[in-house]
């Protein structure tokens, strides 16, 4: 993926190098680039595929030059909405869906019809952002299908997906509708019968893509759906409810250290009047006892489980233990008892 933005760097370079001077042989192309004749070749091909108009004169006094004088402007531009353009996709998941080089071209076509006073558009929002889509401690590497997935979306073309689902493969007629990308995950939504399903694209085993095409519901929202799925999920998930007191500080803290944002807000709309202290019992939504163990345990002194008793004991257990690590001198007492069964 760096070696494509580089090139389209390049290509911008040469095609700004065209249009600031009338013709330039390739020779001087390259040396101005500081790459190879056979580089500059390759890439004035690249342009005119583009749908740049190059032209290249022969003899002796030739070179390229653009048909006509070639040069566009964006009018109307202000400096934040060009440099917004360049901010508005994401080379790393484009470049995932097999789009790195329309991305490219895309930005080649606009920078070729900025104003020279906004040039520098795509230099200061790379200098100024940049985004990590992928979770931490997750592969990068695209799912196998993702490629062909993304065509079909663009071509509205009907598939045929076979999907792991456990430990067997299921074959399903998917129209579909777009792709999602969550946290370093992709999804596929797409229409199974009379309903609009969700797959996992790194559970994709195999794609097949004929000439069908579908009819797309044209008031079919993604995101929109995507959001409502998404709360779905974690609704479905945090069935499960704890009655806990907390500290003005704790409640502040519990914002984010809940598993969802809706379960915090639940939170606070079942919070009791505050104590004498400015404590308040509320339930809170988790997903088991186990998880609101380590959700809880953040807050520290901040917290205490009421209910339910499993949790409750398990808290007081963490508190003794707690307590005993703290009871001695201090640290070099603490290091003396670690250290002295082994010195003797």
């Amino acid at each position: 993926m760096h070696n494509g933005r580089v090139r389209a760097a390049r290509l911008i370079s040469l095609l700004l190098l065209l249009q600031s001077r009338e013709t330039m042989t390739a020779a001087e192309l390259a040396r101005e680039l500081e790459v190879s004749e056979r580089t500059v070749y390759r890439d004035v091909l690249a342009l005119h595929a583009a749908g740049i108009p190059v032209y290249a004169d022969r003899g002796r006094a030739g070179g390229y030059r653009l048909v006509g004088g070639y040069r566009t402007r964006l009018t109307g531009l202000t400096r934040d909405e060009a440099e917004a353009l360049f901010l508005s996709g994401l080379p790393g998941p484009a470049g995932e869906m097999g789009l790195a080089d329309a991305v490219a071209s895309a930005e080649l076509k606009v920078l070729a019809a900025l104003p020279p006073s906004l040039r520098d558009a795509p230099a200061r929002a790379g200098q100024r952002f940049h985004l990590d889509v992928p979770g931490w401690f997750r592969e990068s590497t695209p799912p196998p299908w993702l490629t062909e997935l993304a065509r079909a979306v663009w071509r509205d073309r009907v598939v045929w997906l076979r999907y792991r689902r456990g430990e067997r493969e299921v074959e399903r007629r998917v129209e579909p509708y777009g792709l999602v990308l969550k946290n370093g995950v992709w999804y596929l939504v797409g229409r199974v019968g009379d309903a609009v399903r969700t797959y996992r694209v790194d559970r994709v085993v195999g794609v097949e893509a004929g000439g069908e095409t579908f009819v797309r519901d044209e008031g079919f929202d993604l995101a929109a759906y995507w959001r409502e799925q998404a709360e779905g999920f974690l609704r479905g998930m945090l069935r499960e409810r704890v009655t806990v007191r907390l500290s003005p500080a704790g409640l502040r803290a519990l914002r984010w250290t809940a598993e969802a944002p809706f379960a915090y807000a639940e939170a606070v709309a079942a919070a009791g009047e505050p104590d004498g202290q400015g404590w308040v019992v509320t339930r809170l939504p988790v997903e088991s006892v186990p998880v609101a163990y380590d959700v809880l345990l953040a807050l520290g002194p901040e917290v205490e489980v009421l209910e339910p008793p499993e949790l409750r004991a398990r808290f007081a257990e963490a508190a003794r233990r707690s307590a005993a690590l703290y009871a001695g001198p201090g640290p070099a007492g603490s290091a003396q008892r670690h250290t002295g069964p082994a010195q003797r």
